[in-house]
């Protein structure tokens, strides 16, 4: 379910707030290999399937930075504003990779509200914390503080 806001005041009430998760996203050699493509990251390790077999995974893993691109994807789902006048990424505090994402693997994510800040006029920045759940897995692909800023409309 999709926490809805509408304020500065109500996202601050919500620090704590737990999000998600998320439906389930797979993580197939062909979303991998146009990742590859957009950044011009070839590495064999995502690529090279099979080289990849013998290598120190037993398969492609996904780029820890298309994990952390599909954040963007569905952090809608997980936490939307209403009255909004405008909204960006404002960047990240931090982000960790602690496992790798094989190839046929699904991932979701579940965040938590960990920050919010009153920035006047009608404004908000927030950090959600994200994490990458990988099924079948006990640690996570990805743990990413996200930052963003809202602004309303009057109310």
């Amino acid at each position: 379910m999709t926490f809805n806001f509408a304020s500065a005041d109500e996202v601050i009430a919500a620090i704590g707030t737990r999000l998600g998760p998320t439906d389930w996203i797979e993580i197939d050699q062909a979303r991998i290999d146009m990742f590859a493509e957009a950044t011009g990251d070839h590495q064999w390790l995502h690529v090279d399937p099979e080289r990849a077999a013998k290598g120190p995974f037993g398969k492609t893993i996904a780029h820890g930075f298309l994990t952390l691109s599909l954040v963007n994807m569905v952090l809608p789902d997980l936490f939307m504003p209403t009255n909004l006048d405008w909204g960006v990424n404002y960047g990240l505090d931090k982000v960790r990779f602690p496992a790798p994402v094989p190839v046929g693997s699904r991932i979701r994510m579940s965040g938590e509200i960990a920050e919010a800040t009153d920035l006047g006029n009608r404004m908000v920045q927030t950090k959600v914390r994200i994490t990458v759940e990988i099924e079948g897995s006990e640690r996570p692909a990805c743990v990413a503080d996200t930052l963003q800023r809202y602004a309303f409309l009057p109310e």
